[in-house]
């Protein structure tokens, strides 16, 4: 049975597409748990009840939301390019799921265990902005096109200083892997030895470049209702709709686990002695996504101008010059190799 699986073709697919859906299936159900915490925190911040009807204290509200956008009738307006309006939704939701292809869980625990995983997942979430740059123009509507532009020029304009922040951590660890990321913030003074430490300026600055990365508050410029009614998917509904908003929580959720995983340990314990696992990487992800939704909740939205003022003459300025200031602190290994782990054989 074994040989089958290692030594056959078309059991090596079906072994690959098992560990696939052992990865996808946990994460859709968490989504949906996920989705319901987001509106339950910020109805916690205004002082509502959230959801609390469908089920249990309304934890089954995001499935019967779930139902109702299954059997609602897709509705393609009359101008729109029938098949990119279809084909959007399906490439912003496909994008989402295969970044998670690389991302360890535990040692060993990953679908592709590539040595340049980073430029993976930099590649693959760049090409989100196709999603929604086509979903707004096959929208054939003036509001979806601008909402999808502004889109392009938001996800450009952070992805390189998210980029750049990466570059340092990379350049302390000598490796493209996630996995030797994280077995290069191992040592024997637990949550003081992970990146946060040495990297702590661009932890903010990643977590800012995440939420305009994820287009999530205060950066939701494209989806901004005030101004363009619901954004590059105002023409948008039933399932198409539901793989939109899925395809952007699951991008939320792994700009949570790449946080917990470049700057705070992946799945290592925070306290010396007890065990390291799986349960860790996913506490981590849980705190940032909290995170996340007070964010939504207590920040107002900036204008497009300050997005685009932030971007390039903040972020990009500052991610920069860090990794001046890293690729000098690694090469003189200051504080004993304090910046550069695989001076120290991690």
């Amino acid at each position: 049975m074994v040989a089958f699986f290692t030594q056959n073709p078309f059991g090596i697919v079906l072994l690959i597409l098992g560990q696939a859906l052992l990865i996808l299936v946990p994460l859709l159900i968490a989504l949906a748990f996920l989705m319901y915490v987001d509106r339950k925190v910020w109805a916690a911040v205004q002082m509502r009840r959230g959801p609390n009807v469908v089920g249990p204290w309304g934890l089954l509200q995001s499935f019967a939301d779930f139902i109702k956008y299954i059997v609602k009738e897709i509705v393609i307006p009359a101008g729109a390019d029938r098949a990119v309006f279809i084909i959007a939704p399906l490439l912003t939701f496909v994008v989402a799921v295969i970044a998670w292809a690389v991302i360890p869980f535990n040692p060993g625990w990953v679908l592709a265990d590539v040595n340049v995983a980073v430029l993976y997942v930099l590649a693959i979430s760049s090409l989100g902005v196709y999603g929604v740059i086509m979903g707004g123009w096959a929208s054939n509507s003036k509001y979806a096109f601008l909402g999808a532009l502004r889109s392009a020029a938001q996800m450009i304009s952070y992805e390189v200083s998210m980029g750049l922040i990466i570059i340092g951590v990379i350049l302390s660890t000598g490796s493209l892997n996630f996995g030797e990321i994280v077995r290069a913030q191992e040592g024997g003074y637990g949550l003081f030895n992970w990146y946060w430490l040495p990297h702590l300026p661009m932890v903010v600055l990643f977590f800012v470049a995440a939420l305009a990365e994820t287009s999530r508050p205060p950066f939701d410029l494209p989806e901004a209702e005030t101004e363009l009614v619901a954004g590059f998917f105002v023409e948008y509904s039933s399932t198409p709709f539901l793989l939109y908003m899925i395809g952007e929580l699951m991008n939320v959720v792994l700009m949570c686990a790449l946080l917990s995983i470049l700057f705070f340990g992946g799945w290592l314990s925070p306290i010396p002695g007890l065990p390291d696992g799986v349960l860790w990487l996913i506490a981590k992800m849980a705190f940032w996504f909290f995170m996340f939704a007070m964010v939504k909740a207590i920040i107002p939205r900036y204008r497009y101008d300050q997005l685009m003022r932030l971007g390039w003459k903040v972020m990009l300025p500052l991610s920069l010059g860090w990794v001046l200031i890293v690729a000098f602190l690694a090469k003189f290994e200051v504080f004993g190799g304090f910046w550069a782990r695989w001076a120290l054989g991690a």
